[in-house]
C-alpha cells in the first residue's frame, strides 16, 4: 500500500511555509488550499518539488502537477525525470495529456478539430529558412515569435516585419534545437486582455480576466499585469467546453485561456493542462471542486 494517495508537485523555490513577496505567498496558499481540500475528501496528501532527490515516487499512488514553474527552464532534466516517474506512479493529468500539452504544436491539433486558434505557422526544428524569409511570406502587420516548449514568456517576442532582423540571431540559435511558432499578433489583447477559465472534471468553475500593463502584451502578473474576477457569457463558456471536448482523454483539471482575434472572434490563447495557475483564491469553492474531480478520477 502506498504511503500517499496524492502528491502535489511544486518546484524547489516554493518549499518554504511563508514568503515576503505576495506572488510566492499566493503559490504556497493556493497549493495548500488544494492540499487541504484533498484531505477533506479523505485522501492522504503529500507535497514536494518534482526534482526531490530524496522522495521515493513509488510511495505515492498519484502525482498532481501544480506549481512546477521551473520545468521549461530545465526541460531536458525534466524530460528524463518524467519518463522515469511514469514507471513508478500515475499522473494527473494523464501522461498522454501531459506530453501532448508540453509542446504548443497541440494548437495545430485543436485547429484540426475546429477549435479556433490565432493565425499560426508551426516551424520544425532545423528549418533552414531565415526568420526574415518566413515573416516576409506571411504578410502580417505584427507578429509573435515563441518556442513550442516554453512558459513564463521565455523567448517570446513581439515585432513588426521590418524589425525581424533584430530577432534573426536568436531565432537561428533556437531553431537548431527547438520547434518554433510564429503567430499573427492579436491586437485586442492590449485592450480586452485575456480570459482564463478554470475547468474541473469537465465542468466550468470560474474565470478571471488578465490584462497587461499599458502597452505590454504579456498579461502575466509577474510582468506587471492585473488579475480580476470575470463573469463570462454563454458564448465564452460554450467555447471553453468545445476546447475541452477536443482533448483525449478528458483532463481532470484545465485552464482555457481565451483571447479575441483581429476579427473579434474568440480563439484559444493557450490550453493549460500541465501546471496552470488556477486562482482558487478568486472563487472560494474551487479548490474543493478541483479536489472532487481528482477524487472521482482516482475512484473511477
Amino acid at each position: 500500500m502506498s504511503n500517499y494517495d496524492v502528491t502535489i508537485l511544486t518546484d524547489r523555490r516554493y518549499l518554504e511555509s511563508s514568503y515576503e513577496d505576495q506572488y510566492s505567498q499566493n503559490v504556497i496558499d493556493e497549493d495548500y488550499m488544494l492540499f487541504h481540500a484533498l484531505e477533506r475528501k479523505g485522501l492522504k496528501v503529500h507535497r514536494t518539488n518534482w526534482d526531490d532527490p530524496n522522495f521515493d515516487w513509488t510511495t505515492t499512488e498519484y502525482i498532481i502537477f501544480r506549481t512546477i514553474w521551473d520545468y521549461f527552464e530545465r526541460y531536458q532534466e525534466f524530460a528524463v525525470w518524467l519518463e522515469d516517474v511514469c514507471t513508478k506512479t500515475k499522473l494527473i493529468n494523464d501522461k498522454s495529456l501531459i506530453y501532448w500539452n508540453i509542446d504548443k504544436n497541440y494548437l495545430q491539433d485543436l485547429a484540426l478539430k475546429n477549435v479556433r486558434i490565432p493565425n499560426t505557422v508551426f516551424i520544425e526544428t532545423g528549418d533552414s529558412r531565415s526568420l526574415e524569409e518566413i515573416v516576409k511570406s506571411l504578410g502580417w502587420e505584427e507578429l509573435i515569435l515563441k518556442p513550442a516548449i516554453s512558459g513564463g514568456s521565455r523567448h517570446t517576442y513581439r515585432f513588426k516585419p521590418e524589425d525581424a532582423m533584430k530577432y534573426s540571431g536568436i531565432y537561428s540559435e533556437l531553431i537548431v534545437h527547438e520547434r518554433m511558432l510564429i503567430q499573427e499578433f492579436q491586437r485586442q489583447i492590449l485592450t480586452k486582455g485575456e480570459i482564463a477559465c478554470m475547468v474541473y472534471g469537465g465542468e466550468y468553475s470560474h474565470a478571471i480576466l488578465k490584462k497587461g500593463k499599458d502597452g505590454d502584451f504579456r498579461v502575466q502578473d509577474d510582468f506587471g499585469g492585473s488579475v480580476s474576477k470575470y463573469e463570462p457569457n454563454q458564448e465564452v463558456i460554450a467555447f471553453v467546453e468545445q476546447a475541452i471536448a477536443a482533448c483525449d482523454p478528458k483532463p481532470v483539471y484545465a485552464r482555457v485561456d481565451i483571447i479575441w482575434n483581429n476579427e473579434d472572434q474568440l480563439c484559444i490563447g493557450e490550453l493549460e493542462l500541465i501546471e496552470p495557475e488556477l486562482w482558487f483564491r478568486f472563487h472560494e469553492p474551487s479548490a474543493d471542486e478541483c479536489a472532487e474531480a481528482v477524487f472521482n478520477h482516482i475512484r473511477n
